[in-house]
């Protein structure tokens, strides 16, 4: 009989596995499952609906050899922990992986810890549970309403409007949520108004401004220029004296700690992260990074939260680092306790440092640009919700304005800070631009001013603002769409899938989106209402909490369903909803029509709207609107097989070879007059002439101390890797229009892409 001599300990990825080894010893081993081990199949539904939404679960296709290690490795073992991550999703994949292994989950085989420490992980081996089997039937109810929805669905759509179309219960609803914020844009009707501004001189020569508020102390509204010039003209002639000066202490208290949503709000705002980025670089600072003398260590607690609850010793140990490096002052009394959202998942903490041991300073040279970046984030507000309130002085000053009958009243406003509080840490960024207030000189009661100046200006209202990450995260969470987890990849899928697209920062829905929408709005009511997905997310949490069975939960949203399926593909019949050509500027040379844009199984291309009779097509064009500094052709943008974005002369390779891999900045060269191009490093944009020949052409050159402190990741990341050298484009240093091996030329594509089902993404990471 093979003789048992160690333990077997299975999680997820191969950098936690690692990081977690050094922790446990030679008494254990440890594997990854890499992800999920079992899924519904993809060539069918894989649920029988007259059996109570039975699921057919097969092995993933490709890792056979994984899981026939793993159960090798499992019948040598003399126990075998599954440690897969602290959630549903983690849950469920430790219950496939029991099935398959033939563990009974009933005995104390599950391991969770929040941190990857060395106290947390050995606490954790040390108390084993059973599995949780409610929050494995919550995450199996939501993966079988996201299959019976988008494999329900994506065909309708496919016949409708075009191939390789989808839904999911969280996407189409995102996907909404952007097409209504555009119709709001677009029917918006703009409304006057003008304001006042005077500037003020005390009787020591101190000046300050005040605003317009109205007359007779009520509020005015300016809604033209003749009312405006009107109340001027009073103004003008007024005699001015201080009515009112109101002090008052007011203090400001810090943001909660981060969780799951706030993070990637935050990262985007303050970064400029894409919610996929901050969850990928968040997920390797949970795994493990090597740190400078101490080996693979996670720094910080698991990402997947939306708990602000903050552990006893996490608390003492972030108040007596506020007390030794900020002061007694610094340092409230008692510790600060934040109350999570309705329906949180309390079962673990706040995103947060594992260790006070571990400032940013220390980690620095260790750490990626980006990682770095983020980890200081979460620090700096971990740090932050411990420390005492901002207080400022604030002022408020009413100033009259008497003109023969006619009565002014005009504001003005300011503050001075007292103590800084959590601000000499972080402050918390928003979406909403907020009006600066400035100090004010000492003003009494009934003390005379002379006017300096006054003005009246012009305004239109504006129409609300298009989402961006952040601000679309944040409506999601409002709602109840979907979970803290599901966000990023939900992101992904609409842009990937091309229902909206993205400029600047802000997203906009495409064509393709606005016709998907309004299908799905007249037929689908249920699956893109925002309550409905919400009270989805509800039914699901209470399977979670043991109040719901799953089937149950399945049953109430697929009643309604079927029936909205059936109605749709009755009262449509042979109806095909359209999507319309997207114009250019670009004129077809044979047929003088102009170009439109169409999608095919390369990606987009131009394409003459004459077809049959005409058919010429072309790669698609984007102007950049520069010119060739070798031949004054338009220098246009395009994308290499691998993604990558490169700026080349129209000509090219036919005539020119310019080619250049920085964007052009839409301003001109001082010395020659050639496109100016944007080289970016380290976060800062520097302007470079495209003309080789110039001298304003030369690359700036980065100090040696920096390069590989500060040096950008790779463009794909293993959790694995050690090395903080970047993955390096083809160089242009040097010369920054110096040709670079060109991409192959993209074919005018003519067929529809025949894409696979898409749904909802699954509540974690990537596998």
């Amino acid at each position: 009989m093979e003789k048992r001599t160690s333990n077997l300990l299975i999680v997820e990825s191969p950098a936690k596995a690692k990081t977690i080894k050094k922790y446990l010893g030679s008494s254990y081993k440890v594997m990854a499952s890499m992800g999920h081990v079992r899924d519904l199949p993809k060539s069918k539904l894989g649920i029988d609906v007259e059996k109570d939404f039975e699921p057919s679960y097969i092995a993933i296709r490709g890792k056979g050899e994984l899981i026939k290690g793993l159960k090798k490795e499992a019948k040598s073992a003399k126990k075998v922990f599954l440690a897969t991550d602290p959630d549903r999703e983690g849950e469920a994949i430790s219950w496939h992986l029991s099935q398959l292994l033939g563990l009974d989950g009933s005995q104390p085989i599950r391991v969770t810890f929040n941190e990857i420490t060395k106290q947390a992980v050995q606490n954790g081996v040390k108390n084993p549970r059973p599995l949780n089997m409610d929050l494995v039937d919550a995450q199996q109810a939501r993966r079988i309403v996201d299959r019976l929805l988008g494999y329900k669905i994506s065909p309708f759509l496919w016949k409708k409007v075009r191939k390789g179309l989808s839904a999911g219960r969280v996407q189409s609803v995102a996907t909404r949520l952007i097409v209504d914020r555009e119709e709001e844009i677009t029917a918006f009707v703009p409304e006057e108004y003008w304001t006042i501004e005077a500037q003020l001189l005390t009787p020591e020569e101190k000046l300050f401004t005040a605003r317009f508020h109205g007359k007779d102390e009520k509020k005015m509204p300016l809604p033209d220029q003749e009312t405006t010039a009107a109340v001027l003209a009073d103004l003008n002639r007024a005699d001015y004296r201080v009515a009112s000066v109101k002090k008052s202490k007011k203090k400001r208290n810090p943001a909660p700690p981060f969780t799951t949503s706030t993070l990637q709000q935050e990262a985007s705002r303050k970064l400029g992260f894409t919610s996929k980025r901050t969850m990928s670089v968040a997920q390797e600072l949970y795994e493990g990074v090597e740190i400078q003398g101490q080996g693979l260590v996670g720094i910080i607690t698991y990402m997947r939260t939306d708990s602000l609850r903050i552990s006893e010793e996490a608390l003492h140990e972030v108040r007596g680092f506020i007390a030794e490096h900020f002061g007694d002052d610094y340092c409230p009394k008692k510790p600060r306790f934040y109350k999570s959202r309705g329906g949180a998942q309390d079962a673990h903490e706040t995103i947060r440092p594992t260790s006070m041991a571990l400032p940013p300073e220390r980690v620095k040279e260790s750490l990626p640009r980006d990682h770095f970046r983020l980890y200081k984030l979460i620090w700096d507000r971990f740090v932050a919700c411990q420390m005492e309130s901002q207080v400022l002085d604030v002022v408020a000053v009413d100033v009259a304005a008497d003109a023969d009958d006619a009565h002014y009243l005009l504001k003005a406003s300011g503050h001075t800070v007292v103590f800084p509080g959590f601000t000499a840490v972080y402050e918390e960024s928003t979406d909403e631009k907020e009006e600066e207030e400035g100090k004010l000189p000492e003003l009494k009661e009934a003390q005379p001013l002379t006017l300096d100046g006054i003005s009246g200006d012009q305004h239109f209202t504006q129409p609300p603002p298009r989402f961006t990450e952040a601000s679309l995260i944040k409506t999601l969470e409002e709602n109840g769409i979907g979970r803290p987890s599901t966000y990023a990849p939900t992101i992904t899928t609409i842009l990937t899938r091309e229902y909206v697209v993205k400029e600047g920062k802000s997203f906009k829905p495409t064509p393709l989106g606005a016709v998907t929408t309004a299908l799905m709005k007249n037929h689908f009511e249920d699956v893109v209402n925002v309550e409905f997905t919400a009270n989805m997310e509800d039914s699901l949490d209470k399977v979670a909490g043991g109040e719901m069975p799953w089937p149950q939960a399945i049953r109430d949203f697929y009643t309604s369903f079927e029936s909205e399926l059936k109605k749709a593909e009755e009262e449509l019949g042979d109806t095909e909803y359209r999507v319309p050509d997207e114009e250019t500027d670009e004129i077809c040379e044979k047929c003088g029509r102009r170009m439109v844009i169409k999608t095919g199984r390369f990606g987009k291309f131009m394409a003459c709207p004459g077809y049959p009779e005409c058919k010429n097509a072309k790669p698609l064009i984007h102007d950049t609107g520069a010119k060739c500094p070798k031949c004054g052709g338009r220098i246009v943008m395009r994308v290499s097989k691998n993604k990558n974005k490169y700026y080349v002369c129209e000509h090219n390779p036919a005539t020119c070879q310019f080619i250049t891999w920085y964007e052009p900045s839409g301003e001109l060269c001082k010395l020659c007059g050639s496109a100016l191009l944007q080289y970016g490093r380290y976060g800062k944009k520097t302007l470079i002439c495209c003309n080789d020949q110039c001298e304003a052409s030369k690359l700036p050159e980065a100090p040696a101390e920096r390069e590989e402190a500060e040096a950008p990741p790779a463009k794909k990341q293993t959790r694995t890797r050690k090395s903080t050298t970047p993955a390096k484009k083809p160089s242009t240093r040097g010369k920054a229009a110096a040709a670079l091996a060109p991409a192959a030329e993209q074919p005018a594509p003519t067929e529809v892409p025949d894409l696979p089902f898409d749904l909802d993404p699954p509540e974690t990471k990537e596998d």
